[in-house]
Parts: C-alpha cells; structure tokens; sequence
C-alpha cells in the first residue's frame, strides 16, 4: 500500500531540502543573438523545460539578483515563444516600454538577461511585443513577490530564511503517516482574526503567528491548512484566483514573514498544508491569460480553456511548458516554505472535460471520452515528483467525483495522492442533520451508506469553507428546531465526525458555533464565546481532538475496514447508531449517536464480550451545554445475547447527543 511505502522509510538529508537559495545556481555565459551574456539557464535546462520534465524552473526564471563580475544586478527570464521583443521595464528606467530588452534563447521561447544595477526590491513588469502585434505589460509569472493589491507590479525579492523547525522536519514522516491522528483547522488568514483598533485590516503573518499557535494548543489540531497564500488581485476569491504561482500574497507581508508563520507553526508541533490551484487562474490582463499575444498557459479554444462556473482560464496540461510550470510550483512551496502537504483544489474540474458544461460545450478526448487525458497525466506526474522528492509530504485531493482510485500509487493506476476530501460523507451527513428530528427515520440510509465505500480511499472528513458561505448557512444556522436544539444537533454533528472513520478537517469559526455565515471581509466573532453555550462547543471541539489524538483505536485504522464495526446499523425507528473504532491491539471504542431529542434509556446494545466500557466524552455534558444526561462513567457489560453477539450492555444514550466508551483492557 502507498502509505507503508511513503512512510517506513526516513527521509534522507537533501541538499533541496529547506530553503534553497535562489542563487546557489551558477551564471553561465551564453550565446545570444547580440552577442554573449549571463543566463542561469543550460542547454539541459532546456531541454528538460521543452520536454515538460523541469521541475525547478524557478531556479532559473523569473528575477534572481547575482553579482556577475563583481557588479551586482539581476537576471530575468520569462517564457514567451510568440514573442517579437521583451523587455523588462520598473522604476530604475521609468517604465520605459523598451529600457531593458532580453534575449532569445534559441528556440526554447525563453527570453533573459542579466540587468546591472537592479537591486532587490525594485519594482518590474515584462513588456511583451508579440509577432501579430499584440502589445502588452505582464507581471512576472515566477516572480517571488508583488506589490500589495491593487498594484500590480512584480518585485525583486530574495527568500532568505533561517529556518528553526528541524526537530518538527525531523518527525513530520511520523505526523503525516495515514495511521497517525489528523485534525486540521482550516483558516483564511485575512478574517480569521483581526485587530481591535483596525477591524477593517486584516492581521500579518507575523502578527499571527503567536495568536494562531496559542489557538491550535488549546483546540489541539495536529495541522492547519491554509487557503490560498499565492498571491491574487481579487480578495474575494480567497486566493483561489491566483496570478503569482510563485508569491506568498502581500496582503499579509513578506516571504520572510510568511516562512515565519510556518517556522513558528512548526515548532510548536502543528502541521501546515497549503491550498494550491492548479485547476484554473483568472483571465487578468496581468496575469498568464494570452500572455505573449497567444493562448500560450491556456488553451485557446474556449471550449477547453474557459471554465464555465468561474469565467476563469483553464491550464493546457498538454503543453510541456505548463507542466514544468504548475509541478515547479509545487515543488517551490515545499522547497522554500516547508510546505507539509498540498490540498489540491477542484481535482474534479481536471478530470473530466465535461465537468459543467452542457451537451455540445465540450470537447472530447482523443478516443471520445471526457476523461481529461493531459490533466490526469500531469496530476500522476505532480504525485510522483512530490512523494519522490518528500515522501514524508502529503498531497490531498478535493474532488467531489466517483474517480476510482485517487489515493491509489500511480504504478498500480492510481492518481497517488494521499488523502481524498469525502464531499459525499459531508453532503449525506448535513442533509440528514437539516431534517426535523422527527423524519429523520426516513433517512437513516444517509449515515449507513458511507460504509459501502469508506475504505475505498484514504479519506478526510471536510466540514469546510464552502459549506458556510453563499447563502448556505453557518453549521449551526444549518441545524433544526429551538435554539437548544441547534447547539445539541451541532455537537451531534461533531461527534459523527470524529467518531467515523477518516482523518478530520473544521472550518474555522465551526469551532465556536459561529452564528452567521463566514464573511471574508471581517473577522470570527470571538465574542460569541461569552455565551456559555458558544464556549460549550469550543471546549467539546478540545476535548474531541485529545480523545482523537490520544487513542489508536479512533485513528490507527482510519483507512482499514479492520477498524470499524457496526454494532446496530438499522434502528431507523429510533434513528440511532452504534458501531465499535478498533485498533491492531485490543483498543475498542464504542460509539453510539441518538439523533432524536428523545433521551433512550436502556438501549441495548450487543458485544463480543464482557467487560466494563468507560464513558470517554459525551456531547450532552453540561460542560458542554448539554442536559447532563449520561451513563454515570461506566456500563458493565453482561453475558445476555444481543442481535447475533454473545453478550450487551444497557446504556444511556443522551437526547441528539453522541457518547464514546472504552474498553478497559
């Protein structure tokens, strides 16, 4: 199996490893159609660039300052193959459209320099003279930084960093194994919290880091997964219309001030995983869209290249050029950012052709499928370049689609991933939760179903960012009945989640019952935790990741159908469920829900054997703004046969309330 693979095996020291200095490379002199000049670009640089096999082109393009014959400066390089003329114009030389031209270097469609004189943070843009005449001012696409929105340049930029994390670097194959516990916190770092003198500015990176930190020790997630830090123009697509590939957003500070969140995140032992999109970038005139006068990262056929829901452009996975591109972009954030695992947004977009378009709006594969061929070839390439090169990494799909095999090696036919999000689980589970109560019989399928296909992947259960924006409500919004209702199917809602089977993800604000829905454009409202019944459920959410954290039996087998066994899948009358967590030893966790608000007394329940089960947490504490009701510790297990089991126990199941119970060995 892959993760056995990915994961038995520490990996060795690289020199890649870390932050890579951009000017390790050394200049070479080279040929030009003006003569000879510096260039960091080899002849098999090219050659590997032209074959779609570059994996570290941002080594090599983009603006890299360099001392070159004792004069410091910087080289530039961009790819543009339609191109007649490029030139690099900033602030040294006022913007002119022809002050700085670059070279073509033979038929690669690589035009560079080296400038004297260019200093780190000087402000740039590639001017872009195409053989139809096209005209046109484009920012960097490798550039490592850009000016702070709405601005627009490219900025010269060094990526120093010392690094402190290499205790955490040491242990991350460990943290990341399929077997280990997994809780991520999902935030959007511009309205996660903000200042209380500048409601209006979102906080830096450095100015988070402490306050995310000291929120994630008492929550007790092991990652944190951020959306989109690459840079965008438009705030309200936060960060999934990316335009620099290459460039921690400037909203927030600096690359330096971002590899400081990160370092500071990993030294207090928490795992971060970047939201990277490969599945389409905004048509911006700025940006990559028709970049040298030709449809050159997308493809130009709108049929192909335009997404429908989005009006975004769609990369042309095809082309070798696109695919050195989007694969050393990934590479980057690990290399330079310590990037512990890559979400993979709107795989489903990639995969097929067809996917939101109607009958005649698409186009079909060469052998008449919608199956996107060069997509799915360059997701395997991506998967296999990453686990090749930091095999303790993750990479983690959000695809909404029945694709088989997406957390399967690509040796065997697998996408290879590592993780897949089940939008299933959360589509099933929240439609259930939304039914009165009273109905809820009805649907008892919806919660039994996952079961046919939960081991299929290596799955993660999402509650994220998209079910609380656009009208959907927030999670407790989404809930039915009186106030007192709301909360407890809220709590309900959570122990489902880390009761089944599957490494686990919360939105942030779900943590806090936040009311309304997630605005981008404000921060959490932390004061809703005055409310006892708010802070009930931030405390729940604690105590639910250390019971995730600190037993096997409700994470060592989250992927193996050797750890999970249902005890009573069918009492639809009484909507209640009942299953056992197992790990390989002798842990066992029983997990009960009644998802009614009529409290069940004497509910039978058979096991395997007698014992005495420990109740572990219960949603309907009064810690957590619950009734109270409960099993008073423990339940003795007795040797009465029960649905096909030798012996059961009588328990208490609380009103919309989930229990755990252990069994003490």
């Amino acid at each position: 199996m892959k993760n056995k693979r990915k994961t038995t095996r520490p990996r060795p020291p690289r020199k890649e490893r870390g932050a890579v200095p951009t000017r390790a490379l050394a200049p070479l002199i080279v040929k030009g159609p003006r003569g000879e000049y510096t260039s960091l670009l080899s002849d098999d640089d090219l050659h590997l660039f032209n074959e779609g096999s570059h994996f570290r082109l941002y080594r090599h393009m983009g603006a890299h300052p360099l001392t070159v014959a004792g004069q410091r400066g910087t080289y530039f390089a961009v790819w543009a193959p339609n191109a007649a003329r490029v030139s690099v114009m900033g602030e040294w030389n006022g913007w002119r459209v022809d002050g700085e031209p670059l070279q073509a270097r033979q038929d690669s469609g690589i035009w560079d320099g080296f400038l004297p004189g260019v200093e780190p943070g000087a402000h740039y843009k590639f001017h872009i003279v195409a053989r139809n005449g096209y005209e046109v001012d484009k920012a960097d696409p490798f550039a490592f930084r850009s000016e702070v929105s709405p601005a627009t340049a490219s900025v010269v930029t060094e990526l120093d960093h010392t690094w402190g994390d290499s205790a955490w670097m040491k242990q991350r194959a460990r943290k990341n194994d399929v077997k280990a516990p997994i809780s991520i916190y999902e935030v959007h770092l511009g309205s996660w919290r903000r200042g209380p003198d500048a409601p209006d500015q979102p906080l830096g990176f450095r100015e988070l880091a402490p306050l995310l930190v000291e929120h994630l020790q008492a929550m007790q997630f092991t990652h944190v997964e951020l959306l989109p830090v690459t840079e965008h123009p438009f705030y309200g697509s936060w960060g999934y219309q990316v335009t620099g590939y290459f460039a921690a957003t400037s909203r927030y500070g600096t690359p330096q001030d971002l590899m400081f969140l990160i370092d500071t995140l990993h030294q207090a032992g928490f795992g971060v995983i970047l939201d990277w999109v490969p599945s389409h970038f905004p048509a911006d005139e700025l940006g990559l869209g028709y970049f040298d006068g030709t449809h050159l990262f997308e493809h130009a056929d709108p049929r192909q290249g335009k997404h429908p829901d989005w009006g975004s452009c769609i990369f042309n996975y095809g082309r070798p050029g696109v695919r050195s591109f989007l694969i050393s972009s990934a590479m980057f954030w690990l290399d330079h950012y310590h990037a512990d695992g890559l979400r993979v947004d709107a795989v489903a977009s990639m995969l097929y052709l067809d996917f939101s378009r109607k009958e005649g709006e698409w186009l079909p594969n060469e052998h008449g499928g919608r199956e996107n061929l060069e997509a799915i070839t360059m997701l395997r390439r991506f998967n296999e370049v990453v686990h090749r090169e930091y095999p303790d990494a993750q990479t983690i799909a959000e695809d909404s689609t029945s694709w088989p095999m997406v957390t399967r090696p690509v040796y065997i036919g697998g996408l290879g991933f590592d993780l897949k999000w089940d939008l299933g689980w959360m589509n099933d589970t929240l439609e259930y939760l939304g039914i009165d109560p009273i109905y809820r019989s009805y649907s008892h399928a919806e919660i039994t179903f996952r079961n046919l296909y939960a081991f299929n992947e290596n799955f993660v259960l999402p509650l994220s960012h998209d079910e609380v924006v656009h009208l959907k409500r927030s999670l407790l919004g989404k809930m039915p009945g009186d106030l007192w209702q709301q909360f407890a199917n809220l709590r309900l809602l959570l122990a489902m989640m880390f009761g089944s089977p599957g490494k686990k993800l919360l939105f942030m604000g779900s943590e806090i019952a936040q009311r309304g829905e997630w605005n981008h454009d404000r921060s959490l409202d932390w004061h809703l935790l005055a409310d006892p019944r708010h802070g009930g459920v931030q405390r729940l959410v604690g105590d639910l990741n250390r019971l995730y954290r600190a037993k096997t039996a409700l994470h060592e087998l989250d992927t193996s159908p050797g750890g999970f066994e249902w005890l009573e899948p069918h009492d639809s009358p009484q909507s209640c469920f009942a299953f056992l967590r197992k790990d390989k030893k002798r842990g066992r966790m029983l997990v009960a829900w009644n998802c009614t608000p009529v409290p069940r007394h004497n509910y039978r329940i058979g096991v395997d054997e007698e014992g005495t089960w420990r109740e572990v947490l219960n949603t309907d504490a009064k810690i957590y703004g619950g009734s109270g009701q409960g099993n008073l510790g423990e339940v003795e297990a007795g040797p009465v046969r029960h649905l096909q089991r030798p012996c059961s126990l009588h328990l208490v199941l609380p009103p919309l309330a989930g229990v755990f119970l252990e069994l003490d060995a």
